[in-house]
């Protein structure tokens, strides 16, 4: 593969397309300011002016959510796995029908293996503008967003409403639902009774991995996050690991699908069979399956790089309590 066929699947962070009118809130004071990023796969946003950098399968999603300082993404579910690493900044997680179930703080590098089937939401608490990336199971992401009631009646509010398929229309516009077409139902109360509502204590140890417990691990092999026998034992259709320094090799490997590299410090020179290329955090590169290949940091100081790869296990749910 040529340097010019490799670049069609690096998504550089400077050239990231947000989309600012992605989900239901988009028009809800406190959530109006978010930034919808959806990399590599369909996504799960809400309206046709999402761009799709690569749609290439891989049996999972890489989004990115990008918010200013105190901009919170409303609670909402998924039906399949959804994790998180903080890329820049300080963000609070919280979890359940009302958001008060529990919380947890990550800093950069963290991971969060968000329990599938719970209500969940984010916000950035730190002083900057802040970056998270997101890993969705599933090639189609589980058909979508389940929201709480509350965030589509405010969202009403404000003139979004959203249609049984999951299409968003904006009545500030003048844009109305086409005849036949019926609003997207609210979650009943006994349906909302399904939804689990763990503790902090429940939640954290067992889907909550730590930047530099990872790095510690990551000293001479790849430390596993997420995967039968890693850090986060789970199997939600994808496996997670983060190299650094010193557990990366120049020894050249492949795959038999196709892998993911994401930098989240430092600069990588990943280089295959017909050329190389730099990565940078933020950077997102696809490596296609069967191509031989090696990441290896290629400036001094920290490098960290997260690789995930699917699995054939089914993308469902991840909520072991």
């Amino acid at each position: 593969m040529t340097p010019q066929e490799m670049e069609t699947r690096i998504v550089r962070y400077g050239d990231l397309r947000p989309c600012k009118t992605a989900f239901i809130d988009a028009h809800t004071p406190g959530s109006d300011q978010k930034e919808n990023f959806t990399i590599i796969g369909g996504g799960v946003s809400e309206s046709p002016d999402q761009h799709v950098h690569i749609s290439i399968p891989h049996g999972f999603n890489i989004g990115a959510a990008g918010q200013p300082p105190k901009c919170r993404n409303s609670l909402h579910s998924h039906r399949t796995a959804e994790v998180f690493f903080v890329l820049k900044g300080r963000w609070r997680f919280f979890w359940g029908r009302w958001g008060d179930a529990g919380e947890v703080m990550l800093e950069e590098g963290d991971i969060f293996n968000i329990p599938t089937g719970i209500f969940r939401g984010f916000e950035n608490i730190g002083d900057d503008y802040g970056m998270i990336m997101a890993i969705l199971g599933g090639d189609d992401a589980g058909g979508g967003v389940i929201w709480a009631p509350q965030v589509i009646e405010d969202a009403a509010d404000h003139g979004l409403v959203l249609s049984e398929e999951g299409k968003l229309y904006d009545t500030k516009k003048g844009e109305a639902l086409p005849e036949g077409v019926k609003l997207m139902p609210l979650l009943s109360e006994e349906e909302l009774k399904t939804y689990p509502e763990p503790t902090t204590a429940e939640v954290v140890p067992g889907y909550v991995a730590r930047y530099w417990d990872m790095v510690a691990l990551a000293d001479r092999t790849p430390a596993k996050v997420i995967g039968p026998d890693a850090m986060l034992r789970d199997r939600p259709g994808f496996e997670v690991a983060l190299l650094t320094r010193g557990s990366a090799t120049e020894e050249m490997h492949q795959h038999d699908r196709p892998s993911v590299l994401m930098p989240v410090t430092g600069h990588w020179r990943v280089t295959w069979e017909g050329g190389s290329a730099t990565l940078a955090p933020g950077d997102t590169m696809s490596v296609p399956e069967g191509l031989m290949h090696t990441a290896v940091p290629s400036m001094t100081g920290a490098a960290a790089l997260y690789h995930i790869i699917g699995t054939d296990d089914p993308a469902g749910s991840t909520w072991h309590g």
